[in-house]
């Protein structure tokens, strides 16, 4: 279970940091130069889903740890 969830927080860290480049690219996000709704509200799904992704990484690294302990 350890290294699924290890491998769930490395998942996070190559999929939402590329998605949010491609948001940065998007017409949708900008009006004018000005950041649009859509760009703030995909900011926070791709930070949220970092910090959780990390935080369920290092949770599975440590039962990965104690599991190969045993």
């Amino acid at each position: 279970m350890g290294l699924f969830l290890l491998a769930f927080g490395v998942w996070s860290w190559v999929l939402w940091p590329t998605f949010f480049k491609n948001i940065l690219a998007s017409e949708d996000s900008w009006s004018g130069g000005t950041p649009t709704p859509f760009l703030w509200v995909h900011l926070v799904i791709a930070t949220v889903s970092l910090v959780l992704g990390t935080i369920i990484g290092v949770l599975g690294w440590r039962g990965y740890r104690a599991a190969a302990r045993n």
